[in-house]
């Protein structure tokens, strides 16, 4: 059966990103909780190229990239100031990963609207600037546990999926990423490619009900709980 019969219609946006709710929760669950149960873990492998290809799709569609932009890098500031008071951590959750993913967006966008020198010199800084806090940054911070979420790798996976024109292009460009990344991380980072056939059958709608704020406080919201039951467990 494929998703072009009518029994079956496609993924709504809501859908994939309830499925990337889901499979998140099952892999730090699978992280901080019950580890020896490592069916979560590779379960929860299809969380990150859901949300990076909902990424790149937010910064199709959203009315506004700044304010796009600006809204993930606050919350994900946020968090970060919650994980340094709690846990003493400077590692950068995966809402920082993408904080730089749609910078980077944003300055080829720009460049790709006028063509001029000072747009291309935005963009090589932009690049260059990722890649000094993911490859650079971590190596002038000894004795600090700072990183970004996936490295440049996961940075520059939602960027792949946005240039793609349209959904085959934009799923094989992100497999590439995704293929990369598994390459550098080996393990059970391979079972991150099972996203894609779930991805090719997004049908390009939102869904009928606006989850936006949910899926924005989620996050946070999720974490705070697994850290208190954790809590609770020792």
């Amino acid at each position: 059966m494929t998703c072009r019969e009518k029994i079956f219609s496609g993924l709504t946006g809501n859908q994939l990103k309830i499925l990337a709710m889901v499979t998140m929760t099952m892999d730090h669950v699978g992280l901080y909780l019950l580890p020896r149960f490592g069916m979560l873990r590779i379960l929860g492998r299809l969380a990150l190229p859901i949300y990076a290809y909902l990424i790149a799709e937010g910064c199709r569609h959203t009315r506004s990239q700044s304010r796009y932009l600006l809204r993930i890098l606050g919350l994900g500031a946020a968090c970060q100031v919650v994980y340094y008071l709690v846990m003493g951590s400077l590692y950068q959750c995966i809402l920082m990963t993408f904080s730089l993913s749609i910078l980077l967006i944003v300055c080829l966008d720009r460049m790709n609207r006028a063509y001029t020198l000072p747009n291309r010199g935005l963009v090589v800084l932009a690049f260059a600037g990722a890649g000094f806090v993911c490859q650079i940054l971590p190596l002038l911070l000894p004795g600090t546990d700072f990183g970004v979420d996936y490295g440049i790798l996961g940075v520059f996976l939602p960027v792949l999926a946005y240039l793609g024109k349209e959904r085959k292009q934009q799923v094989l460009l992100l497999s590439l990423g995704l293929i990369l990344l598994a390459w550098d991380l080996g393990g059970i980072q391979w079972f991150s490619l099972g996203a894609a056939p779930l991805l090719l059958c997004y049908n390009g709608r939102r869904g009928k009900m606006a989850l936006g704020r949910l899926f924005y406080l989620y996050y946070p919201l999720h974490l705070a709980a697994i850290y208190g039951i954790g809590l609770l467990l020792r």
